[in-house]
C-alpha cells in the first residue's frame, strides 16, 4: 500500500468557478503545471463515471514531457472527483463550497521514484498555479 499524501488549498472564489477552471480542457492547460518552466499544450477530459482524462505536461525548452492520464471512478459535481491513474495510483479530490471561497483536498498515492516532500511540493505548486489563474 502506498502512502497517501494529501494537500489543500483555500480558493477566493464561488464552487461552480473553481468547479469549471478545473474540468474543463480551456483552462486546464493554463495552470496544469508545477513552474514556469514548464506548460501543458493540450488537455482532454471525459469527466464522468469510466471516462479518461488526459494532460500533456512538457517543459518549455522541449528536454521532457509526460502525458499524465487515468480513469474517473467517481464524480460529483461541485463536491468530489476520484480518479485512477493510469499506473494504478489513486486521487481523491473533495470540493467543499463555503460561499465565495472553496477549499480543495486533494489526497493522492505517493508514487516511488520522487521523495514525498517532492511530490508534495510538485503537487502544491500546482494547486497554487490553480488558485491564480481562478482569482485573477
Amino acid at each position: 500500500m502506498s502512502q497517501i499524501i494529501t494537500i489543500e488549498i483555500i480558493v477566493n472564489a464561488p464552487i461552480e468557478k473553481v468547479w469549471k477552471y478545473w474540468t474543463d480542457p480551456e483552462y486546464i492547460i493554463k495552470w496544469t503545471f508545477a513552474t514556469e518552466d514548464w506548460c501543458c499544450p493540450k488537455a482532454k477530459n471525459d469527466l464522468k463515471v469510466g471516462g479518461k482524462f488526459n494532460t500533456r505536461m512538457e517543459a518549455k525548452d522541449g528536454s521532457f514531457g509526460f502525458d499524465f492520464e487515468g480513469t474517473y471512478s467517481e464524480v460529483v459535481i461541485n463536491k468530489k472527483i476520484a480518479y485512477t491513474i493510469i499506473d494504478g495510483r489513486t486521487v481523491d479530490i473533495q470540493f467543499i463550497s463555503d460561499g465565495n471561497q472553496t477549499k480543495i483536498i486533494e489526497a493522492f498515492e505517493a508514487e516511488n521514484e520522487n521523495s514525498l516532500e517532492l511530490q508534495k511540493n510538485g503537487w502544491q505548486a500546482i494547486l497554487g498555479n490553480f488558485k491564480k489563474l481562478v482569482e485573477n
